[in-house]
């Protein structure tokens, strides 16, 4: 993997001029917001202030799926909710099973087997439920590329509607039911999560039958849960949603939610997004990946603690099972890229390797290497893969190249599953590489850091990290802030976690402030006062009651003279022309005694953030 380059995008000054002076905002701040795309007060505010909400009538056609499903419920027939056996899966179904047995409805729901199923709605599944007397099928997070398998539920005498956010089908087929799709039925927040679409059609379904939607309210907690763990962009209404999610956390009754944060060992009053995507969205979706998804529906819906709590343990076991698994297939998988040296691409395969566990190996090897990433678990004459990619490689059209290789395939440009003959793995393997190498670029194998701001020693304080904080929720399409300190050399280092870690001084233009890093084994990155040119992540850590900035390091490297960046007496300068005020006075940063166990981007004490 090459190394890390920065990239520092133009920050007008008249923009963070006008930002500071109207939104009264420090600099650091207003160059994110700038930087970003959100040099406009009117945007920046908007973004800052997380408030965008669109009404389910939003999405067009919506009433017609209500419309089935109250006469459904009049009727007293029969009703299920089909799901799926990740996080979005799961929390979508609990909401519109939840919602429906409050209207009185004969409900019941579905999530399918990772392993004996599969992704989405099966035929052999439509069957089942036919026979068992199912009269309206609803899908959540699936089904909107299910064209022959909601034909054949018309055909036994099911009506159907599919709710999904998934991509349709390339030849643009739609299933013959009412949609209720984010992206299809013109809502203005398309990149809503399955959670969110089934909130939506609760809400919508409430209004109809002249209940309250706001009796919806504490749904929201489902909502931040599965926003978080499906990865969808934190902009726009998912921003609003996560965050009065995380509010409605806070403060839960639901007995599942509350064991599920105690055995992760979260407290309610400190739940954020870090918290959902690492602690509590890998255990629930640890019951899907290693056995069945039905343990977290559970957890989700039962009103008995002492029931909610064992299920948590298991979930909890089930998640260490996972992490063992996880472990044992990243040390094999790391021994075969050792094997082949560098490539463009990698086409892994295993025996044992567990096909629920492949798709987040196959994500850190990504992240590590830099490279796009297929895993396969071999499993007698045929195997089940998952695939990862880079920034700068379409996978789907990457496996759509070798298309003749596989028995089949599905996905999008980041992450993608196939299955494959056994015979097939090592033509396919030289098919993807070829393909990788002809269309990546040099460039497109060294991870880039985005810089956002650039600022000096003596703004690390609390009041930078606070401030920062407006910018959270934090995650896809909204990452964490990278803070380039200025002229900045790195001293005094000093092991600290059974020496996997490093304690050490910053120093920028006469100001010091402490900081961390993490699995350096125990070294500073780079030489002990020399130059640097290093990124940071400034928090608020907690550690025994006592709140502090916290100075994590994201990379360094050595100073190279022909980088340039404005001082701080020039930012002065452009600061007295326009008649701005002074920025905000941060005290510096307080030495980080005891730091909390480091949560990475992409990995971290609870694991894989939640993906399929």
């Amino acid at each position: 993997m090459g190394a890390t380059r920065f990239q520092i995008a133009d920050c007008p000054s008249e923009q963070v001029a006008r930002l500071r002076r109207e939104l009264k905002l420090s600099g650091a701040l207003a160059q994110v917001l700038v930087r970003r795309g959100l040099g406009e007060p009117d945007r920046a505010r908007a973004f800052l202030e997380a408030a965008e909400e669109h009404p389910p009538g939003a999405f067009a056609g919506i009433e017609l799926a209500v419309q089935r499903i109250l006469a459904h419920v009049s009727a007293g027939s029969r009703i299920t909710i089909h799901g799926d056996y990740d996080v979005d899966g799961i929390c979508s179904t609990a909401i519109l099973v939840r919602a429906l047995r409050e209207l009185g409805a004969d409900v019941d729901s579905y999530l399918p087997d990772r392993i004996g199923d599969g992704y989405g709605l099966a035929a052999a599944t439509v069957r089942r439920l036919a026979q068992r007397g199912t009269k309206l099928l609803v899908t959540v997070d699936c089904a909107i590329t299910a064209v022959e398998e909601v034909a054949l539920a018309g055909e036994l005498g099911m009506q159907a509607i599919v709710t999904d956010h998934h991509s349709a089908r390339a030849d643009g087929r739609l299933p013959d039911a009412p949609l209720v799709h984010p992206a299809l039925c013109g809502y203005p927040c398309p990149e809503l999560c399955a959670t969110a679409v089934a909130y939506k059609l609760a809400q919508a379904v409430y209004a109809a039958a002249g209940r309250d939607p706001a009796e919806l309210e504490s749904e929201l907690e489902l909502v931040a849960l599965a926003t978080v763990a499906d990865v969808v962009p934190l902009i726009g209404e998912n921003r609003t949603l996560v965050r009065r999610g995380l509010r409605a956390l806070a403060a839960t009754r639901r007995p599942g939610l509350r064991a599920l944060m105690a055995v992760a060992r979260v407290a309610p009053g400190r739940v954020d997004e870090r918290a959902l995507g690492f602690a509590l969205a890998p255990r629930l979706n640890a019951a899907g990946r290693m056995y069945r998804a039905d343990a977290g529906l559970e957890l989700l819906l039962t009103e008995d603690p002492l029931r909610a709590q064992q299920v948590a343990q298991e979930l909890d076991r089930a998640n260490h099972e996972r992490r063992e698994a996880e472990q044992r297939i990243r040390w094999e998988a790391e021994a075969q890229v050792a094997e082949l040296g560098e490539r463009s691409a990698y086409v892994l395969a295993g025996e044992q390797w567990h096909p629920g566990v492949v798709g987040i190996v196959a994500s850190r090897l990504a992240e590590t290497h830099h490279r796009p990433v297929v895993l396969i678990a071999l499993d007698g004459a045929s195997g089940k893969g998952s695939a990862r990619s880079i920034p700068g490689f379409d996978l789907l059209a990457g496996l759509t190249e070798c298309s003749e290789q596989m028995l089949r395939f599905g996905g999008h440009r980041a992450a993608a599953g196939l299955e494959i003959e056994r015979e097939r793995v090592p033509a396919l393997a030289q098919a993807f590489e070829q393909h990788a190498a002809r269309v990546l670029a040099a460039a497109d194998l060294s991870p880039v850091e985005r810089v956002d701001a650039v600022v000096g020693g003596e703004e690390l304080g609390m009041g930078l990290a606070e401030e920062l904080q407006r910018l959270a929720p934090f995650g896809h399409g909204n990452p964490g802030v990278s803070l380039m300190v200025a002229e900045a050399c790195l001293r005094d280092g000093r092991p600290m976690g059974e020496g996997k870690h490093v304690r050490f001084t910053v120093e920028s233009r006469g100001a010091r402030a402490q900081a961390v890093a993490f699995r350096t084994g125990g070294r500073l990155p780079v030489e002990d006062g020399a130059p640097v040119e290093a990124t940071f992540k400034l928090e608020v850590n907690e550690w025994n009651g006592v709140c502090e900035p916290r100075l994590v390091l994201r990379h360094a490297r050595p100073a190279e003279p022909r980088i340039e960046v404005r001082s701080l007496r020039e930012e002065r300068e452009v600061e007295r022309e326009l008649a701005l005020p002074p920025p905000p006075e941060h005290p510096s940063a307080a030495p980080v005694e005891q730091p909390a166990q480091a949560v990475p981007v992409a990995e971290g004490e609870h694991g894989q953030l939640a993906l399929c």
